[in-house]
């Protein structure tokens, strides 16, 4: 039972701490090594290279394999759960206070700016995209026409990412030396 408590106070911690997503989990779950010896300097290194390479939150992804690691699947549901739940008290205590400072000028005026610096931040990360992966007049025409797409009809992004993943495919095979 120790160690039960012993990994939810762990993760917990590590999830109140680790500031900047889930890369920021790497030298708390390192300490775990020297501390606990819940798992070894390899299997951290692997629990990286799978949690990068597994869909998901990268903290989430190790904080699952180090709580298998460590007691099995009650201790991938513990950790993972123990990680998550600073970030959730956090949400609903700032949403609170949000709610009663709603029509304050000052919150007003920092959601004003915040909005447009989200905006700017999400059009260079576009811009970026672009100059990467537009490497053709394929894959301008592409996006060209899925932005269209996607304005006109308002459905799940899901369909978009399809119907790109098919064209992409279709065009590389009819088109080989497009780039894409």
């Amino acid at each position: 039972m120790k160690i039960y408590i012993l990994l939810f106070i762990e993760f917990f911690k590590i999830g109140i701490l680790s500031l900047g997503g889930g890369y920021a989990t790497i030298p708390f779950l390192y300490q775990l090594i020297n501390d606990y010896g819940w798992y070894t300097t390899q299997q951290l290194s692997d629990m990286i290279a799978i949690s990068i390479l597994t869909p998901g939150p990268v903290g989430i992804n190790m904080a699952t394999f180090a709580g298998y690691k460590t007691i099995g699947v009650s201790g991938a549901i513990l950790a993972s759960i123990s990680l998550v739940i600073p970030s959730y008290i956090i949400v609903i205590v700032i949403s609170k206070i949000m709610i009663k400072l709603k029509d304050n000028f000052y919150i007003k005026a920092i959601l004003d700016i915040l909005k447009p610096t989200g905006c700017g931040l999400l059009t260079v990360v576009g811009i970026k995209f672009c100059k990467d992966y537009i490497t053709d007049i394929y894959s301008l025409l592409l996006l060209t026409t899925l932005f269209i797409i996607s304005y006109k009809f308002k459905k799940n992004p899901l369909y978009y990412f399809l119907i790109g993943g098919v064209s992409g495919i279709l065009i590389h095979l009819f088109f080989p030396n497009s780039g894409i």
